[in-house]
């Protein structure tokens, strides 16, 4: 590797879904720089080590939870030394991408960020049923360490154990049913929007949408199994629109 090859961050998983998405909002930096084609290294980071790394190379925090949390560190982050550019948050870093290798394929065309954006944040909050599903399905696959950190973390999240978070009974019915009303709603916007004839949300062209929307999709499947009841429910949804989505991303996971 160059000494100018961008380093990218990711988090530390267990080699068994290593390049099958591990979190979905590091894997939206990873497909975006294999999209473009744009050398990188993977520098992998455990849980609990996130903010320490994130302070030692300078990138900024991107957000805060609440006030006893204070300021909150997560990953991707990329360290770009041709420029001397850190960034943290997968939109951030696309912008800085699409500006900065101008020869690439743009995943914000000019006049669609904020369009974009808002796409995604009405995105995410349509799968906020999917979450106590899938969260605690993620623990095996990390290190003793991640897994201290990931448990305090979600059950402080959530107000209850790991083990309580998925629903059972009647109750995961009525949440699982939720789940497919906000896919519902996620597929009739990608019919309004395909009005270019191209499969993706801008039309012909990928865009960093339907980077976001994949990297949940490739990650929900590799949690949940790919013939487990739950994907199996997804994929019988929107008349097999995500599977067949998904087709067309599975070369930009890869880890290299």
């Amino acid at each position: 590797m160059s000494n100018s090859t961008i380093k990218f961050y990711d988090i530390t998983v267990a080699p068994a879904i290593l390049g099958k998405g591990s979190s979905p909002n590091t894997l939206k930096t990873r497909m975006c720089l294999n999209y473009k084609g744009i050398p990188y290294q993977t520098v992998w980071v455990e849980y609990p080590d996130i903010e320490a790394v994130c302070k030692e190379i300078g990138a900024l925090p991107t957000g805060n939870l609440n006030a006893s949390w204070g300021p909150y560190y997560t990953l991707p982050a990329i360290h770009d030394p041709s420029t001397g550019t850190i960034l943290a948050e997968s939109a951030l870093i696309t912008e800085y991408l699409d500006d900065t290798y101008p020869d690439t394929p743009k995943l914000f065309p000019p006049g669609t960020r904020a369009l974009q954006l808002a796409f995604i944040d009405a995105f995410m909050s349509k799968l906020g049923s999917m979450w106590q599903f899938i969260l605690p399905l993620g623990y095996p696959y990390l290190s003793p360490r991640s897994q201290e950190f990931y448990r305090k973390t979600r059950e402080a999240w959530f107000g209850k154990k790991l083990e309580d978070i998925v629903p059972t009974g009647q109750k995961r019915e009525e949440e699982w049913a939720k789940v497919k009303v906000g896919f519902d709603a996620i597929d009739t916007w990608f019919k309004k929007a395909n009005t270019e004839g191209g499969p993706y949300l801008l039309g012909a062209n990928i865009a960093f949408a339907d980077i976001v929307v994949a990297s949940f999709l490739l990650f929900f499947r590799q949690i949940l199994g790919e013939v487990s009841p739950e994907w199996t429910d997804i994929n019988a949804w929107s008349e097999g629109r995500w599977e067949a989505y998904l087709q067309r991303f599975e070369s930009f996971k890869i880890i290299t």
